[in-house]
């Protein structure tokens, strides 16, 4: 995928840059794969507010992903690479051999007319998935499971993807997007290939309306605010504000929020990149 650069002939096309949607090969989704998407505005089932600047945004129907890839052995044609409005990834409409349709996140390479498939004895090409114990090592993968049977967990965002390392008894050891190593069972499945449109990451909304339309509200800084709604806010002029924190006081630069204990701290070899 490409991004494009627009004339500046208004200030919001000024400091745009845009995706150039040169993949997407048909405008209209599959219509028996989506389901209505319901917004919260910050709200939770009693009407109360507990997430703050959500709300509006463009009217989006939900697209039905299969990321357990579970239909073993039966072969699936690429129909086409479309726009998905809830992620930063495309999806791919898989016609497969029964006659059933699947939405899969689209990697990058992955061609209309392409014959994907999944399973024991797949061959380790873009866009198959296969167990964790049959890749060979150093391959590039995304859409990783962390139980076997439960779906892909990890490396789903656009451009992201996570390299096979080496295996060992009933783990093999993963080198993820953020820099960490850490082990997963073998039993896990995992898709060849990066996820695609990586170029996700140049895009520049341009205009404050633009963040409108994605469902994002105003967000007003803690330096901003009155001592009372803020522990950055208050003092007299323009006050720093502190040492950078949250609204309820957690410190925002250096403190750590992972639990001590957290059930998977045995199963990384190496900390995330700092």
């Amino acid at each position: 995928m490409a991004v494009k650069k627009l004339k500046p002939i208004t200030p919001g096309t000024r400091f745009r840059v845009a995706p150039a949607f040169d993949e997407i090969t048909k405008s209209k989704p599959e219509k028996s794969l989506l389901k209505t998407l319901k917004k919260s505005g910050g709200r939770n089932n009693s009407g109360k507010m507990t997430v703050r600047n959500i709300g509006g945004g463009h009217k989006r129907k939900a697209r039905n992903v299969d990321f357990k890839r579970d239909k073993f052995g039966v072969p699936a044609t690429v129909k086409s690479i479309e726009y998905d409005p809830s992620r930063s990834a495309r999806v791919a409409l898989l016609y497969y051999a029964d006659g059933e349709k699947r939405y899969i996140i689209a990697p990058e390479g992955l061609q209309v007319g392409q014959t994907v498939n999944s399973g024991k004895g797949v061959a380790p090409e873009v866009g198959n998935t296969l167990y964790l114990s049959d890749i060979p090592l150093g391959t590039i993968v995304h859409n990783i499971e962390l139980k076997p049977g439960k779906g892909a967990a990890m490396a789903r965002s656009a451009g992201s993807y996570a390299q096979l390392l080496a295996r060992e008894g009933k783990y093999a050891t993963l080198k993820l997007p953020s820099g960490e190593m850490r082990m997963v069972l073998t039993t896990c499945m995992a898709t060849i290939g990066a996820v695609g449109n990586s170029d996700h990451m140049n895009v520049r909304l341009g205009k404050a309306g633009r963040n409108r339309w994605l469902g994002r509200r105003p967000r007003v800084r803690g330096v901003a605010m009155n001592p009372v709604d803020h522990p950055m806010g208050g003092g007299e002029g323009r006050a720093s504000g502190g040492h950078p924190r949250s609204r309820n006081g957690i410190y925002a630069k250096g403190f750590k929020t992972r639990p001590k204990k957290k059930y998977s701290d045995k199963l990384i070899i190496s900390k995330r990149k700092k």
